[in-house]
C-alpha cells in the first residue's frame, strides 16, 4: 500500500497537481507540462514500491529526528529535487521508523544518502555536508551512473 498522492505546486505556472508516490515515468504539471519535483516519504511497508520501481534515479535520504543537521540537509535535497525535476526522485525515510530499510542499506550514520537506479545502489554519502558538497555529490553520482 502506497501513501496518498501529494499536492505539488508547479514552479512555473503555480498550478496545484496531485503527484503519486509511485508511478511510471516522472510527474508533470497537468497545465504547462513542466516536470514536477518528486519528493516522497517512505517506510518499510512501501519503500520497494516507491523507490525500487522508479524509472528515474532515486535519491534516498535516510535520516533520524535526533540528527540536528538533518533539517538543513533536507532543505538542500528538496531544492535539488526541484532543480532536477523529471530526472530525480527524492525519497525520505525516517530510519528510526523503518528498520528494514536501514538494515537493507546497512546505515550506520545519523544521515545517509543513497542514489539508486533500478533498486541498485550506485552511490552513497554518509553524514551531513555543506550544500555545495551535497550538490556536487548528487551531480557526480548522476553523471557517473548515466555513464555506466
Amino acid at each position: 500500500m502506497t501513501a496518498a498522492p501529494e499536492i505539488v505546486t508547479c514552479p512555473k505556472c503555480q498550478r496545484r497537481n496531485r503527484v503519486p508516490a509511485a508511478a511510471k515515468g516522472a510527474p508533470r504539471c497537468g497545465n504547462c507540462q513542466l516536470p514536477l519535483p518528486w519528493v516522497v516519504d517512505a517506510g518499510d511497508r512501501d519503500f520497494g514500491q516507491i523507490a525500487d520501481t522508479a524509472s528515474v534515479p532515486v535519491l534516498v535520504d535516510l535520516w533520524v529526528p535526533r540528527c540536528s543537521p538533518w533539517r538543513f540537509v533536507s532543505s538542500v535535497l528538496e531544492t535539488l529535487a526541484t532543480e532536477k525535476a523529471g530526472d530525480l526522485k527524492l525519497v525520505k525515510v525516517n530510519a528510526g521508523d523503518a528498520p528494514a530499510v536501514s538494515q537493507r542499506f546497512e546505515t550506520l550514520a545519523n544521515s545517509t544518502l543513497i542514489l539508486l537506479r533500478g533498486g541498485q545502489v550506485v552511490a552513497r554519502q554518509a553524514g551531513a555536508a555543506p550544500a555545495a558538497v551535497l550538490r556536487q555529490w548528487v551531480e557526480d553520482a548522476l553523471t557517473s551512473q548515466v555513464a555506466s
